[in-house]
């Protein structure tokens, strides 16, 4: 995960040009825009006789073999992540929970989601289980570990082939339906209703399963535009998985009124290369660094103005949350006071 300033500055110039041209990268099924997955003949080509069948561990400490278990006749979502990295796999991992979020209790049903660790030699399941409580992540998702050379042959089938240096793996989901063949990857970094809409593809008869209220088009993936709103894409994408405004604070400090509460230019350093200012000691952040110890803010490397943005745009939805819990003060005063209970003689 280095030269983050790079990784993320091209991401948000390309989160630029997806709003501002409302695509996005096709996906298999769609370089044919009439092409439907539930056209597609099943294939056996990543079945059983290619993804290996060895045993892993999840966070709780179960046993499962992979492939029988987890993988066979399910639709999935997989990514890979290691527990003691403090730059991008925090990020991907609560872009992951924001989608777990979206799908609701598809998780879990529907569709399972797997965070195989990298590391293994040190991500056994109770450092995999106290990462997992850090993010709150909710049934059907399993943080998986194992034998190094076990998961080096499921990494390596799955595509995961960035070697021995930890800080190379892939910023990707991989989404499958075993029992289709249909497997393909998608950038964490997309945008979490796109990746939604994917998802839900991954059954073929996923039209005809949409709810009589919904239409086809309304659970399809979804095009994104530009915003009135400075700062939002910014939000939504780097800090909505890890942060709150005004619910509290969560895998990382709430923001509610941040502003008043640190000085402007400390939070745009900060905002722009956190992991410089731990570095140099800056006391506040090491303040934070100890009250939050298993995420670190990523070096974000986005210009001064998109970091100002950003801070006005928490802003105003923190004055927006204070409106909201003044509107509903009000209305809990003047409700009428509830009648006593009837005593029965």
């Amino acid at each position: 995960m280095r030269r983050l300033d790079y990784v993320f500055g091209g991401f948000f110039a390309a989160a630029c040009l997806v709003a501002v041209v409302g695509q996005f990268t096709p996906l298999p099924w769609q370089s044919n825009p009439q092409a439907q997955i539930a056209d597609r003949k099943p294939t056996s080509y990543w079945g059983k006789d290619y993804l290996p069948n060895l045993p892993v561990v999840d966070q709780n400490g179960k046993t499962y073999k992979f492939y029988d278990d987890l993988i066979k006749d399910k639709r999935v979502i997989i990514n890979f992540i290691f527990a003691s990295c403090s730059d991008i796999c925090p990020i991907m991992t609560g872009r992951m929970l924001l989608l777990q979020k979206k799908l609701g209790d598809m998780v879990g049903r529907d569709v399972f989601i797997y965070s195989i660790s990298i590391d293994p030699e040190h991500d056994d399941p109770k450092t995999l289980k106290k990462y997992a409580d850090t993010f709150q992540v909710g049934p059907g998702w399993l943080f998986l570990t194992g034998k190094p050379s076990d998961i080096d042959q499921i990494r390596y089938k799955l595509g995961e082939r960035s070697g021995a240096s930890l800080a190379s793996h892939r910023n990707e989901m991989l989404l499958g339906n075993a029992a289709r063949g249909d497997w393909f990857k998608i950038s964490s970094f997309e945008d979490t209703e796109v990746i939604a809409g994917n998802v839900r593809q991954l059954d073929p008869n996923w039209k005809s399963l949409v709810s009589t209220v919904q239409k086809p088009e309304d659970v399809a993936p979804k095009k994104a535009y530009l915003t009135d709103k400075p700062g939002l894409i910014l939000y939504n994408k780097m800090c909505a998985m890890c942060h709150n405004i005004g619910g509290g604070d969560h895998v990382g400090p709430d923001l509610m009124h941040v502003s008043a509460r640190r000085n402007s230019l400390w939070l745009t350093n900060f905002i722009t290369n956190a992991p410089s200012m731990v570095r140099g000691h800056d006391p506040q952040a090491m303040e934070l660094v100890k009250k939050f110890p298993a995420v670190r803010m990523p070096a974000m490397g986005v210009p001064e103005q998109d970091a100002l943005d950003l801070l006005n745009y928490i802003e105003a939805e923190s004055v927006l949350a204070d409106e909201r819990a003044e509107k509903a003060k009000r209305a809990e005063n003047q409700a009428p006071p509830a009648e006593p209970p009837h005593r029965h003689n």
